[in-house]
């Protein structure tokens, strides 16, 4: 290899080091972000522990367990996208992404019937249902809207990311020798399943 050639190779590895580095920092923003949130969480329900296993028993734990499954199937297809990709089976790796995000379509579409059932009953931030109950159940439900709200929008954002390696893995923007973005989305999901692990038994197994 020639002194060129060896200096290309060691701008790529810096700068998907830099590449790596900047996700991991990414990444621990976003577990400060909902860290906090997990800590008003846990402050409220010290303080209204009854209020919030009556406000829990309305949730559906059934979808809980079911949206829970799928994203954690979405992991496992998300890991073999990459695994695919470094032996150099393009084909499997763009299929599993495939598999991924219509996964993400089976959670997006459970939440969506699941917040749509809440707000037929007539519970939403600032019903006039809601407001008339104890002010711990109103901060249940407040809490579960914004944090599963929240974790909706990142689920979202990462059925995008995914949509782009799919189209760059296509286009052989990424290859089974340059494949850090699609592992740095795969980090991301990562991290939304992860978020999800912790938000279900926090509204819905309190029951």
């Amino acid at each position: 290899m020639s002194d060129h050639q060896e200096a290309a190779v060691h701008h790529v590895h810096r700068d998907d080091l830099g590449a790596k580095m900047g996700m991991w920092l990414f990444l621990f923003t976003e577990v400060l972000l909902f860290g906090g949130m997990f800590l008003v969480y846990a402050v409220y329900r010290y303080q209204y522990p009854d209020q919030f296993h009556f406000a829990a028993m309305e949730l559906n734990t059934t979808v809980g367990t079911l949206n829970t499954i799928i994203l954690l199937t979405s992991s496992l297809t998300v890991a073999l996208s990459i695994t695919a990709l470094q032996k150099g089976n393009k084909f499997l790796s763009m299929m599993m992404i495939v598999i991924t995000l219509l996964f993400a379509v089976m959670f997006m579409v459970n939440k969506y019937f699941e917040w749509s059932t809440k707000f037929s009953h007539g519970i939403y931030p600032g019903s006039p249902e809601l407001l008339n109950r104890p002010n711990g159940q109103i901060l249940f439900f407040g809490l579960y809207y914004v944090m599963t709200g929240l974790h909706g929008l990142h689920v979202l954002a990462g059925m995008i990311l995914l949509s782009l390696m799919l189209l760059f893995i296509k286009r052989n923007k990424i290859t089974s020798d340059d494949y850090v973005k699609l592992e740095n989305s795969g980090l991301y999901w990562h991290l939304v399943d992860l978020i999800w692990i912790f938000l279900f038994p926090l509204f819905y197994l309190i029951q």
